[in-house]
């Protein structure tokens, strides 16, 4: 069967028509009084309309925005989220960084006297433990090597982006700076986490009982050889750079000596100027007892004359003054900058020579792998401990520094506080040495950053530094020749790097960019 069509009545269509014609002939007849509230009410209408309409809108803009949220993120959502993971996993191979200093500084080489012990006394049971003690071992430094290994390929990613952004000045140099460094870093770590795989191979095939057991301890004998042999040439160029940075910024000299003539010349006009306000002084006395006409007027010149004198001595005096403390301050600087220099030769050293010997105790384990390997040779598991002791050694010491400046950065805010700021309040003993425990935390307001501000405020151009004289600035710049923040490294000409010198908006970029060239070799 076929629905059927239901028709409008034509009756209700004319009732409405009716209806309609009724109410307009009505409103006619009504006193003008009334259109005036039904124009009003019709306005409120139209605006309530309007705004809810407008409300809508909106609401579905935000819906639109929220799905296209969903179905793709934002680049700077993205970039936000590449962050956070980096942060995240540097957070947890810091994390692991005291469980692997423990590992390489006292299991390992445990380990290897239990393991040369049980291959003497051949006993079965304890070849055994200490395989699967060499197991967890390595099964830690693998896990801590490899997150630091994926946070070193993030961070060099995002630092090559940083310095094509920045293609010259403080911001492209400490960008490519970084992305060199933490790319070597990464390229390093997939070695290192090769290397630890392997020993996990080779404990493994102990346990086990393998028939190429004697393979499994020559390949990672090699492999251990050739990572620490790495390690040890990179310390090498390390030291090399650290020492002929440390040679150039020696090169500068003594700043109390290089200044020494435009001390003098300050203090020459210094000098000048006190003699010519007591010349003045000694005109004003004469005037003030000269009897005759005119005495009143000679009098006010010499007074404006001695205030004049007066202003010039004590603004000569000031000048003087200051040169004497920028003298000071830049002696201490380059002694400070000589000595992270030093420091960081001995730690290279240090480190270098651990990583050194350790490979020496790789190829001892490879050469000894036909027979009964560095189980039962006193060589190599000698050579193993004296290496794990430096490496332990220079890891105590950084970790040691880190935490004793964490402690001074909340105890003793007001030391190393920027001139000019309210330093914060001081934290207690007890609050003190808990932040001092947070080894993920870097320090921000320490002795380097103090000094890296005392620094720039010397090169600074005048607009920044106005008071510093030529000379001091002429100085202080070189110093950031010495320190490697000179035009060559920012890719531009004299000029413009004394430019960026002068302008306030990279006053933060100069202070982080000599701050980290304190620090590096």
């Amino acid at each position: 069967m076929s629905t059927p069509i239901h028709r409008t009545s034509t009756r209700q269509s004319a009732a409405v028509l009716t209806s309609a014609r009724r109410r307009e002939d009505g409103s006619r007849t009504r006193s003008t009084s009334a259109r005036p509230a039904e124009r009003a009410l019709l306005e409120m209408q139209s605006r309530a309309g309007n705004r809810a309409t407008t409300a809508m809108v909106q609401r579905a803009r935000d819906a639109g925005r929220g799905n296209a949220a969903a179905n793709g993120a934002s680049p700077q959502a993205k970039k936000n989220y590449r962050d956070r993971i980096a942060a995240l996993l540097d957070r947890f191979k810091k994390n692991l960084e005291p469980v692997d200093t423990f590992v390489k500084g006292f299991q390992t080489p445990t380990n290897a006297a239990f393991t040369q012990q049980a291959a003497v006394a051949a006993n079965e049971s304890l070849k055994h433990s200490t395989a699967a003690s060499g197991t967890s071992a390595a099964s830690g430094n693998l896990l801590t090597e490899a997150a630091g290994t994926v946070v070193n390929g993030m961070d060099a990613y995002k630092n090559m982006k940083d310095a094509r952004k920045h293609e010259t000045g403080a911001d492209h140099h400490r960008a490519n700076r970084k992305a060199k460094t933490k790319g070597v870093d990464t390229v390093v770590g997939a070695a290192g986490s090769g290397s630890y795989s392997a020993a996990i191979a080779k404990e493994v095939t102990k346990i086990q009982k393998a028939a190429d057991a004697a393979v499994a301890s020559e390949a990672s004998g090699i492999a251990g050889a050739s990572v620490g042999t790495v390690k040890g040439i990179r310390s090498a160029f390390r030291i090399g750079r650290a020492a002929g940075k440390y040679q150039q910024i020696k090169k500068l000299g003594d700043p109390h000596l290089v200044q020494a003539g435009a001390l003098a010349r300050l203090n020459e006009s210094r000098e000048q100027a006190d003699w010519a306000a007591a010349q003045a002084y000694v005109a004003l006395d004469s005037y003030w007892k000269h009897e005759g006409p005119g005495r009143l007027e000679l009098v006010s010149e010499a007074i404006d004359a001695a205030w004049e004198a007066m202003a010039e001595a004590r603004d000569a005096g000031e000048t003087l003054q200051r040169a004497e403390n920028d003298v000071e301050k830049l002696s201490t600087v380059q002694q400070y900058a000589k000595k992270k220099q030093l420091t960081k030769i001995g730690k290279e050293a240090a480190g270098g020579g651990g990583e050194s010997v350790k490979a020496a105790a790789g190829v001892v384990t490879a050469v000894a792998a036909g027979t009964v390997g560095l189980a039962s040779n006193p060589v190599g598991w000698g050579l193993a401990g004296a290496g794990a002791g430096l490496v332990l050694g220079v890891t105590l010491y950084k970790a040691l520094r880190a935490a004793t400046k964490r402690y001074e950065e909340v105890h003793h805010p007001e030391r190393w506080a920027p001139q000019g700021e309210t330093p914060a309040e001081a934290a207690s003993r007890t609050e003190s040495l808990k932040h001092a425990l947070k080894f993920w935390k870097k320090v921000s307001k320490g002795e380097r950053q103090a000094m890296a501000r005392e620094i720039y405020a010397l090169a600074a151009g005048p607009d920044i530094s106005g008071h510093t004289t030529a000379e001091m600035r002429e100085s202080a710049r070189s110093l950031l020749i010495a320190l490697k923040s000179g035009p060559a490294q920012h890719k531009l000409e004299p000029d413009a790097w004394a430019e960026t010198l002068n302008d306030p908006a990279k006053t933060s970029g100069w202070i982080a960019e000599i701050a980290e060239q304190l620090a590096s070799g």
